[in-house]
């Protein structure tokens, strides 16, 4: 059950896998503030630090599946939106070269909601197609992985493609009906006080629960334009790349609608507002306590924890496909159900209607 990870980050996704039962053997990601982390955390995988562009498929070893998360910023709904036309966008190509030459049982890739945006309908298309240029029965859906055992709304397309002679289709599993809370998250570090760091300090204090610092500092007019404190009994608000951008502690009252994008804090809050801390940020995003983020800046803490695929989403799904894997290695090639044409142009459809 040998797996490779493309764009890995710190590896949310991976622990996900792993935790389902698949082994991570190499891992590749190019950014060097994240290295330590991923090697701290992921001990057996063999981690390649080049940029993908020059990195050859004889060079990558053999598994049976290929996963990973395609840079995104060009196809989010809050950055340029330049998608395919932008030089991260156009990674995805690279996904789909290392998927067509290495040629493993599945593959399943990750992106933002953006993607599916109407300036990206002919891009998205194409992508879609070259998947199943490649070789491979695909299917994809727009998920909250809320419905998926994390506290957290956050909404992400995910595609999973078989190998067309598997003859076999991904099915999205049902929701979970844990509908979890940043109760359930965070609420027993309510005890432990979280070490408060200006912008720009790089200086880590520790503390009893590693990496339960936050960012402290001011508010742009952006943040206060709507609401960013959610209630314990509420899921979080996503959990961005940016510390500056992170939700506040529901300790703090929900802040105080004033005009048209035009927000404040609550005077009459009885305890302060502060942004979540990379550990609660963590938390939210299902890592477990003894994933510990490696970093001499907080801004980075922040990056890799709000980059990273939420670890239950990623099991639950790994899962399926390792169920999956296991009947059609049990069914006859005859009793085994693929994706119908109709099917995929249904989607493609959608995707110009």
């Amino acid at each position: 059950m040998d797996v490779l990870s493309l764009f890995s980050g710190c590896g949310g996704l991976d622990l996900g896998f792993h935790q389902a039962g698949f082994n991570i053997i190499w891992a590749n990601e190019y950014d060097k503030s994240i290295w330590d982390t991923y090697q701290l955390n992921h001990p057996k995988t063999q981690l390649d630090k080049r940029d993908i562009r020059v990195i050859k498929s004889a060079a990558i070893p053999d598994g049976i599946g290929i996963i990973g998360g395609p840079p995104c910023q060009s196809w989010s709904e809050a950055g340029a939106g330049r998608g395919i036309n932008d030089s991260r966008g156009q990674l995805f190509h690279e996904y789909i070269r290392i998927l067509r030459e290495k040629q493993p049982l599945f593959f399943l890739a990750e992106n933002v909601s953006g993607i599916l945006a109407q300036r990206h309908t002919h891009a998205f298309a194409n992508i879609l197609y070259q998947f199943q240029d490649a070789g491979y029965q695909v299917t994809y859906q727009l998920l909250n992985v809320h419905h998926f055992e994390v506290p957290q709304d956050r909404k992400r397309v995910i595609f999973v493609g078989y190998r067309e002679d598997l003859g076999s289709c991904f099915q999205f599993p049902l929701y979970s009906s844990k509908n979890l809370t940043l109760r359930d998250a965070i609420y027993d570090l309510s005890s432990i006080e979280p070490i408060s760091l200006k912008f720009g300090n790089t200086k880590l204090a520790s503390n009893i629960i590693t990496n339960h610092e936050y960012l402290d500092g001011s508010f742009s007019s952006i943040y206060m334009s709507r609401n960013r404190v959610r209630s314990w009994e509420q899921p979080s608000f996503t959990i961005q790349a940016g510390g500056r951008h992170a939700p506040l502690h529901p300790q703090a009252n929900k802040m105080l609608w004033v005009a048209k994008d035009k927000w404040m804090f609550d005077p009459k809050s009885s305890k302060p507002y502060r942004r979540l801390s990379v550990r609660e940020c963590a938390r939210i995003q299902t890592f477990p306590d003894d994933f510990i983020f490696k970093y001499s800046n907080i801004a980075n803490g922040y990056k890799m924890v709000g980059n990273a695929v939420p670890v239950n989403f990623a099991r639950i799904l790994a899962s399926k496909i390792m169920a999956d894997l296991q009947n059609i290695e049990q069914s006859p090639p005859l009793l085994r159900v693929g994706c119908s044409e109709g099917a995929f142009m249904r989607r493609v459809f959608f995707l110009f209607s």
